[in-house]
């Protein structure tokens, strides 16, 4: 690959905050491989947080899905004045074989085997596949300061983008007081979730069963988001963007499944864990995912 300063870099990944995160495991490696190349990354816009703080960005542009793929003719129309040297895609989409590039890589989705994230890094010849990675800035460590006191810090994620992938309520408080008083003795929950009714809804009984907990429901930006999760001992959550980005971050967590697959979607970074529902792989009930099992795994994660 062409090694110059003003080397540009086109990076067109997901419109879900998890598969985003999933996939900064290369875009850093190739920060990393060409430390003064500009980046431009296209994404939707709930992802976009993910990538504001990436060194190098020139330029984010958000598109969302648009009815006949209108969304991909726009976004074609933004890139194709320019010369890349290097195009990614993600999403598969085969926009890049429409644009003036030097290189291209378009990464297939579906249903494969293999971690979402090897996926990826195989895809580009990295070997080893490059695990996920959070951006902050100094802002963004500030506020979690502030935040966030000294001591051990439970981060808690009871919501998801569907009912089926969340845990019951009463088994995060559960597990919580367990760990408090346990592995974690006198620690004090920090309560995630993202902005939205919805997403109140779930948090609502944690919030009223754990008094002192810290309430982070919907008021963080993503990078702040990942620094708060940096100040944690340990983060239990759903399969969800907040999940990934806990891992990420370098912040132990357990990921909890039942109607997702654990063996692409689990939580990819240095310390991490999961616990998964008994049935069938992706289809089990989050009902049958005992607190005990959650706290075996817990325990064996720290």
């Amino acid at each position: 690959m062409l090694q110059r300063r003003n080397m540009r870099i086109l990076f067109i990944t997901s419109s879900r905050i998890g598969d985003a995160v999933i996939s900064c495991g290369i875009l850093e490696q190739l920060r990393l491989a060409h430390p003064h190349a500009r980046f431009t990354v296209a994404c939707g816009a709930v992802a976009e947080g993910v990538f504001t703080r990436l060194p190098g960005l020139e330029r984010l542009i958000v598109f969302e899905k648009e009815q006949f793929d209108l969304h991909w003719l726009r976004l074609w129309t933004k890139l194709i004045p320019h010369l890349w040297d290097l195009v990614v895609d993600v999403r598969g989409s085969g926009i890049a074989l429409f644009l003036l590039t030097k290189k291209r890589h378009m990464l297939r989705g579906g249903r494969r085997p293999g971690r979402r994230y090897a996926q990826l890094g195989a895809g580009m010849g990295f070997n080893p596949a490059p695990l996920p990675v959070t951006w902050v800035a100094a802002a963004d460590e500030a506020k979690a300061a502030a935040l966030l006191p000294d001591g051990p810090i439970i981060g808690l994620g009871p919501t998801a983008n569907w009912s089926g992938k969340v845990w019951p309520a009463e088994n995060f408080i559960a597990l919580f007081n367990q760990l408090a008083v346990g592995p974690l003795a006198g620690a004090r929950a920090a309560i995630f979730a993202g902005p939205g009714d919805k997403e109140l809804a779930m948090a609502a009984p944690l919030l009223a069963a754990l008094p002192s907990a810290i309430n982070l429901i919907g008021t963080l930006t993503l990078p702040e988001v990942a620094a708060c999760m940096r100040r944690c001992a340990l983060f239990i959550g759903n399969d969800s963007g907040l999940m990934h980005i806990a891992a990420a971050s370098g912040t132990p967590t357990l990921g909890l499944f039942g109607r997702s697959r654990a063996d692409e979607y689990a939580p990819a970074g240095l310390h991490t864990a999961i616990a998964v529902a008994p049935g069938p792989a992706g289809d089990a009930p989050m009902e049958g995912l005992t607190v005990a099992a959650a706290l075996a795994a817990a325990k064996t994660l720290l």
